[in-house]
């Protein structure tokens, strides 16, 4: 249910933007969603389909990168890249761990129509 503020924002952020360019209508928007956000894309382009609706971001196509979760060991320093759940150190297997990326969640730009 959080994925309808989140779209919220995003329309919110694009809508501001779009204004103080004087643009006629929003084409893109890129968004970076990190591999361990709980944002769920299918639910996001729902959402927008309705919010997004007789705005100046009604026909925007939403672009979703993922941003692979790389995390470091905070005992012998191994960087290494996960695809899912947490896990531990492959190479010394502690469960201390320091996040470097995948929890971001931002709009990353937008392309406008004048």
């Amino acid at each position: 249910m959080h994925e309808l503020a989140i779209t919220d924002s995003i329309l919110s952020i694009a809508t501001k933007h779009a204004i103080a360019a004087e643009a006629t209508a929003v084409s893109d928007i890129h968004i970076l969603v990190g591999r361990l956000s709980s944002i769920i894309d299918d639910s996001v382009q729902f959402y927008w389909g309705i919010i997004a609706k007789d705005t100046i971001c009604e026909k925007a196509i939403l672009h979703f990168i993922r941003i692979p979760a790389e995390l470091e060991c905070l005992e012998c320093g191994t960087k290494f890249l996960i695809e899912a759940e947490l896990i531990l150190c492959p190479k010394c297997g502690s469960i201390r761990v320091k996040i470097l990326s995948g929890n971001e969640f931002r709009v990353e730009s937008i392309e406008i129509i004048k």
